[in-house]
């Protein structure tokens, strides 16, 4: 069967959907990984054969929807899971309303759960779908359980000190200015559907302000009063690496940092500290120490996650208490601030001891195809196909220069970089490994932002 996973934001995806690929390939399936364009465009012009379509979102944006009507008329089948999750949200319901519709549930053969919160809420609000909604949990989580540790090697300039991990979640820092976010969820009508969330964005955007200045606040008392360790910053995907740098400009033994996986950050560090980020929850689970900073200067620290943790509300208190674990652990003596996730979140994030999410998703895939799916692909007519595609968009841009004087490079895609295919080989095998997977697997390389992964 041929499988499609498109991957946005390759920082947070990449890694679940490989194990995904692992997983489908050694099973006899072709699987490629990619961003959007190789796919869409390969399944649009009939150079990719039919196939699973497995997407991060089916919010009912009208691009979206055409392009998934394309896709399911082409003869591919649309699956997805949410990549936001909502696990940090005390309702589902407020998050359904602004990525889901009847139409895009109608569009989808599939869609996947995190737990069994959004599981529930999809059900009611949709019962006439229900039987295409799987509570599968998350290949996201299904790597933060003991079986990956080997996985998560040191992220690539990682300080040499120990380091406190500072998760960001700020839309203060965001890579696109606020008046053009408003603009792109105008056109994905989420005003349309819920009333309040025009309000709701600026309520946010105000509260975000101050929190990052609170945060900034207590970095700066942090860096200069800690007991010898450093301390770094990871921006979300969504934030402006260069607006933290300036923000940051001065601070001592302070990193910015988004290189590789929030997941690889977290392993790695002596503790971790957030307020309002997902990331609180596989801190817990990684068995990882909590600092929740919630400071009285803030009056929005309504998140579900910020009950985790230790929770303080001082940067005097939140010295001491860190100063004090640090110290713990430099006598292999460190006191567990870890604790269990309560049971409110075991309804936001299935953890199943015997079935990894991945494999519960596989399984679902291989009961949709009818062998329609199944239609060999001439990869290596594809892979010419996407040089093709290159060379065309070069061309364009230097008749655009010819007409206009002005020659456009492309730019990276922040989101989603060049592969290095030797670190997916890498990855994939380590996967393998940890599950005793012992066919041969081959990672092709299809162009800068594809791969395909399947049987030797």
């Amino acid at each position: 069967m041929n499988i499609y996973l498109h991957v946005e934001v390759a920082v947070r995806e990449i890694d679940s959907k490989l194990l995904l690929a692992t997983l489908a390939a050694a099973r006899g399936h072709h699987v490629v990984v990619s961003d959007l364009e190789p796919l869409e465009k390969g399944i649009f012009r009939g150079h990719l054969m039919p196939g699973i379509f497995h997407t991060k979102s089916i919010s009912p944006g009208k691009l979206k929807i055409e392009r998934h009507n394309k896709i399911i008329n082409s003869g591919s089948k649309v699956t997805s899971m949410d990549e936001e999750s909502g696990v940090a949200d005390y309702n589902y319901n407020q998050m359904l309303k602004n990525r889901y519709s009847e139409k895009t549930i109608q569009q989808t053969s599939a869609i996947f759960t995190w737990g069994q919160d959004d599981d529930d809420s999809l059900k009611k609000n949709y019962q006439k779908y229900s039987a295409k909604i799987h509570k599968t949990g998350s290949p996201r989580a299904d790597l933060w359980k003991s079986i990956f540790s080997n996985y998560w090697g040191l992220p690539k300039n990682a300080p040499i000190r120990p380091f406190l991990l500072i998760s960001s979640s700020m839309s203060a820092c965001d890579s696109v200015d606020f008046h053009e976010r408003i603009k792109k969820h105008t056109e994905f009508g989420y005003f349309q559907r819920n009333p309040d969330y025009f309000k709701e964005l600026f309520i946010v955007k105000a509260n975000d302000y101050l929190k990052a200045f609170t945060f900034i606040e207590a970095i700066r008392y942090l860096s200069k009063n800690n007991n010898g360790f450093d301390i770094v910053l990871r921006p979300h995907p969504v934030e402006s690496v260069e607006c933290w740098k300036i923000l940051l400009e001065g601070i001592p033994n302070v990193h910015i940092n988004r290189e590789g996986s929030i997941t690889s950050w977290v392993k790695n560090s002596f503790a971790v500290m957030h307020n309002g980020c997902t990331t609180a929850v596989e801190t817990l689970i990684s068995k990882k120490p909590l600092f929740t900073y919630v400071s009285p200067e803030l009056n929005y620290n309504n998140c579900l996650t910020n009950e985790l943790g230790c929770i303080v509300e001082s940067k005097e208190d939140l010295l001491n208490r860190i100063n004090a674990l640090f110290e713990k652990m430099k006598s292999n003596n460190q006191e567990d601030l870890s604790s269990q996730l309560p049971k409110k979140f075991s309804k936001k994030i299935y953890l199943d001891e015997n079935e990894l999410a991945a494999e519960k998703i596989v399984k679902i895939w291989e009961s949709l195809d009818d062998q329609s799916l199944s239609r060999p692909n001439n990869w290596f007519i594809y892979k010419w196909r996407l040089k093709l595609m290159n060379f065309n968009g070069l061309v364009g841009r230097i008749l655009k220069f010819l007409n206009k004087g002005k020659f456009e490079v492309k730019k990276e895609n922040p989101k989603f970089p060049s592969i290095k295919i030797n670190e997916i080989r890498k990855s994939v095998k380590t996967f393998q490994d940890a599950l005793g997977i012992d066919k041969k697997l081959e990672c092709r390389y299809l162009s800068k932002h594809t791969v395909l992964i399947k049987l030797k």
